[in-house]
């Protein structure tokens, strides 16, 4: 299955969706702990989630922001929804099917947009990103949380070859530099930390 077009990656995540929580969490704890609370509690005033994917960052928002959440899948989506409603959420979160490359959302309407494990799956990321800049309010902040390419030259050149079969059939471009596409798209890039051999991004980008 081909997962370098909105088709192929709508697909992929519809098949995956049920197993997802525990594929992704089993990455998560290796290369990422505490990645999605660090991302969350970045987060201020009216959030916009792109990618939401089965909602596991939802339950971690502070009570005090609301969050718009876009996926591109209808089975991921259906999960994240079952979680609203099992956490109790529905006030403050709303989810609908979308395309994050061309979000239905208003122009400075977003005080953050929050992105975990999401740019290396998108198309088009710098797409993705430049509509991020673009619902964001001037001063506004993008929190991503991603993985990227190794800051060791054997570690980055395994993940290159690996990166033909995971792009193609699993929907992950592994050497993706999302410091990169944050600033192609038009952010300012405030801090940036690494760790696992710099494979693990944190980064907050500011709109000016």
């Amino acid at each position: 299955m081909r997962t370098t077009t909105n088709a192929g990656v709508r697909r992929f995540f519809d098949k995956v969706a049920d197993r997802y929580d525990r594929q992704i969490g089993m990455c998560e704890r290796f290369l990422f702990p505490g990645g999605r609370r660090w991302a969350v509690g970045h987060a201020r005033g009216r959030v916009v989630e792109i990618a939401v994917g089965t909602g596991l960052n939802l339950p971690l928002y502070p009570e005090d922001v609301t969050v718009v959440g876009v996926e591109l899948s209808e089975r991921m989506l259906w999960l994240a929804r079952e979680r609203v409603v099992t956490e109790a959420l529905a006030d403050r979160v709303e989810l609908y099917q979308g395309d994050v490359q061309e979000l239905d959302l208003p122009e400075a309407s977003a005080d953050t947009v929050v992105s975990t494990f999401t740019i290396c799956t998108i198309p088009d990321p710098v797409a993705a990103l430049r509509e991020a800049h673009r619902v964001l309010r001037p001063g506004g902040r993008c929190v991503l949380v991603e993985h990227g390419p190794s800051d060791n030259a054997v570690v980055r050149a395994g993940m290159r070859m690996a990166e033909h079969g995971t792009t193609r059939f699993l929907a992950d471009h592994l050497t993706r530099d999302p410091v990169e596409l944050l600033e192609q798209a038009g952010f300012r890039v405030a801090s940036v930390s690494r760790a696992k051999a710099g494979v693990a991004f944190h980064v907050l980008a500011d709109r000016p």
